[in-house]
């Protein structure tokens, strides 16, 4: 019963998790297609409640479950000799530290920059920097094609590393090739005072 309510929880803090993210991604990607900086503004504040609301609490409920079933079932630190088990520990480990630091980070300093441009009227040069960044423009497009594999892993059970790396190496590609076509597909700069819409 302890198993099955564990395995219950490790779940629902999955599906918590993914469908955080893939709000995040919408409404990322939604902030780069407005030129309008009340429109932005909003796409940014909602991008901190998938994080803050749904996100973060699916991490921390993974987490708990996780731990609590590899130290009950798993013999603890023995599972560091189970490929798949290992290698979710590992994806997991990054991009719960990679996502609390650098994406979340970014974001908040994005939602205070939009704030700060709302209360000027116009897009400030800041905000136009932040925007054009590319490493926390990467560790977001990372955040979904990593929990895909983690999923892969957890669920196909692979006895050998193959499948991590080869995954690893596919999420990497993905997150790089997102990271050069969005930004280029939708070129982002805010609607200064005097200017119109598009």
């Amino acid at each position: 019963m302890t198993y099955a309510l564990l395995k219950f929880a490790h779940i629902l803090g999955a599906i918590l998790i993914g469908a955080g993210l893939i709000g995040v991604w919408v409404s990322d990607l939604r902030s780069r297609q407005s030129r309008d900086l009340p429109r932005f503004s909003e796409a940014v504040r909602n991008i901190a409640v998938f994080y803050d609301g749904v996100v973060v609490p699916g991490a921390l409920l993974l987490l708990a479950s996780g731990a609590w079933i590899i130290v009950e079932f798993f013999g603890g630190w023995n599972f560091l000799n189970v490929p798949w088990l290992a290698g979710m520990v590992a994806l997991f480990a990054f991009e719960f530290i990679e996502g609390n630091t650098i994406t979340r980070l970014y974001f908040m300093r994005l939602r205070r920059l939009t704030q700060e441009a709302l209360r000027v009227g116009e897009c400030t040069p800041d905000l136009e920097k932040a925007r054009a960044e590319n490493v926390p423009t990467f560790t977001h497009f990372l955040d979904l094609p990593m929990l895909f594999l983690i999923v892969s892993l957890g669920t196909l059970k692979p006895q050998a590393w193959t499948m991590f790396i080869v995954g690893s190496v596919i999420a990497l590609a993905v997150a790089t090739g997102l990271t050069i076509f969005v930004p280029r597909l939708y070129p982002w700069k805010a609607q200064r005072r005097g200017k119109r819409n598009t």
